[in-house]
């Protein structure tokens, strides 16, 4: 994360905070991230410095006005003025980490070799928060290579209880003896 990315959306979600807005303005700009991952040509609109700061700012007002918070709106403006929009995922990201920090929220990746079904998901978020004691929210990803089994990332630490994993631990075993 850069040193922008975490003051900006430090200072964001202290405002946020205040206003006691803070999970709505999460959502937000999590979607907000989504929608300028998935839409890069606005992105670069607004980050075009052969448009005036003026214009940049009237697209993006024009475009987000009544959809965001203004709180939100702001931001992204200031971002546009500052010449540094590209920066707004890094932001999205510190001002997740706060939120997270403060509500005491675990992200937690977890892979596996299918997609989770609806049951699954929940028994593995419950067993989660009654590990952690906190509010557990999962990334999943979909990775054939596991075969099966789960490899959970969550709070810096790897728990691999996949099929590759187990049968990588007998080869190594064997290749011992």
């Amino acid at each position: 994360m850069t040193e922008f990315g975490r003051e900006y959306g430090e200072g964001l979600y202290a405002l946020c905070a205040e206003e006691h807005i803070e999970r709505d303005a999460l959502r937000q700009v999590q979607a907000l991230k989504t929608s300028f991952r998935e839409n890069e040509d606005f992105l670069r609109l607004l980050g075009n410095m052969t448009l005036s700061k003026e214009q940049r700012v009237a697209i993006l007002d024009d475009t987000l006005r009544g959809s965001v918070h203004e709180y939100v709106l702001n931001f992204l403006k200031l971002l546009v003025e500052r010449g540094a929009i590209h920066e707004f995922a890094e932001c999205a990201d510190a001002y997740r980490a706060c939120y997270n920090r403060d509500h005491g929220v675990v992200e937690a990746e977890v892979t596996t070799a299918q997609p989770l079904t609806d049951s699954q998901r929940q028994k593995l978020i419950e067993k989660l928060q009654g590990m952690t004691g906190k509010e557990v929210v999962i990334k999943e990803k979909v990775d054939p290579s596991v075969l099966g089994g789960v490899l959970l990332q969550m709070d810096g630490k790897r728990f691999d209880n996949t099929v590759a994993h187990r049968l990588n631990a007998i080869k190594q075993a064997m290749a011992g003896q």
